[in-house]
């Protein structure tokens, strides 16, 4: 993996020092938090995410939509990971259908329960892992803290937050509002998918049942007529599951194709899409095909960090301190 000490990082750790996230008090979120108490732990994840991707690299976007739908819900806490008999936990809402990423997860813990039983969460696993796939695309190498505590929780309908495929700006503006991120995170996280498929499941409403005037439904009239053409000859109708990339032309690297092709009314799903319908979210795709094109690499990797700190679990003062799974799938039992 690419050393750390780049650009990229350094924009990372002068967003943790602004967000207070970076300490050596008890309780801290902190870079290195493992250095002393299982000082393989990273390089462990590292290799972890290499031999799955070695196989499937697809799995490499996976693993960032498994953080975002892990942060999104009840802070990064490991609860999109507990999997119910009774199929009510939170991995098992529909907004998480096809979440993928959890093997690796699961392959990486049992090696540093061999290595520091009961000392590595599994919510910092899944915050190294993505940190990880980001570089393994050829996106920035950069540190995030590490200390998060497992959550003692997991509701299906507690998962209904999530941002949506379909979303409207203003309902994204809302959703990232609401978990203390600003504009900027959403269209530096909405990046992400610069890497990544989606399936024809996502993308049939905007071809086949957008609403129009007089209660009429087709597609949604701002895509442009090729490209309409082009994607519903890759989703026809009752093709659910064809998949197809969210980054037309880029779908394997990590680059800022997908901002141009928002811009340009190339998105493929309606939530990417949207951004070009507000001044200030378009103002800041413009600035990052611009003037600010050079920040942009540095500027995503602050934005997955402040991302990876929401609603942490130190176990220091928080009121449910949490705990360190033994197996990530399930509550422990003691």
């Amino acid at each position: 993996m690419a050393s750390r000490g780049t650009a990229s990082g350094a924009a990372a750790m002068a967003l943790l020092l602004s967000l207070g996230i970076i300490g050596v008090a008890r309780g801290q979120l902190q870079v290195g938090f493992y250095s002393d108490s299982c000082p393989d732990a990273e390089d462990t994840v590292t290799a972890a995410v290499q031999d799955a991707a070695a196989s499937d690299p697809t799995i490499l976007p996976a693993l960032l939509r498994l953080q975002f739908h892990d942060c999104f819900v009840r802070g990064c806490d490991a609860s999109v990971l507990i999997r119910s008999a009774s199929n009510d936990a939170e991995v098992d809402n529909g907004k998480n259908q096809g979440l993928r990423g959890q093997d690796v997860v699961d392959a990486a813990k049992a090696q540093l329960e061999d290595q520091c039983p009961g000392v590595v969460s599994c919510a910092d696993i899944i915050a190294l892992a993505a940190r990880d796939a980001v570089a393994m695309t050829g996106g920035p190498s950069f540190d995030v803290p590490t200390g998060r505590r497992d959550g003692l929780a997991s509701n299906l309908r507690d998962a209904d937050v999530l941002p949506d495929a379909a979303d409207s700006i203003s309902v994204l503006r809302s959703r990232f509002a609401a978990a203390g991120l600003n504009d900027r995170d959403l269209v530096l996280l909405t990046a992400a998918h610069t890497v990544g498929t989606t399936a024809c499941f996502f993308v049939k409403d905007r071809l086949y049942g957008f609403p129009l005037p007089g209660g009429r439904t087709g597609p949604d009239p701002s895509i442009p007529a090729p490209f309409l053409a082009e994607l519903k000859a890759r989703c026809p109708p009752g093709d659910f599951n064809t998949r197809l990339p969210l980054d037309r032309g880029s779908g394997g690297a990590f680059d800022d194709s997908i901002l141009r092709n928002i811009r340009s009314g190339l998105a493929v799903i309606a939530s990417d899409a949207a951004l070009a319908g507000s001044n200030a979210t378009r103002a800041l795709v413009d600035a990052y095909l611009g003037p600010e094109s050079g920040s942009f690499q540095g500027d995503f990797a602050a934005a997955m960090v402040r991302m990876g700190s929401i609603g942490a679990i130190t176990g220091d003062g928080d009121g449910d301190g949490g705990e360190v799974r033994d197996v990530c799938s399930a509550f422990n039992t003691n």
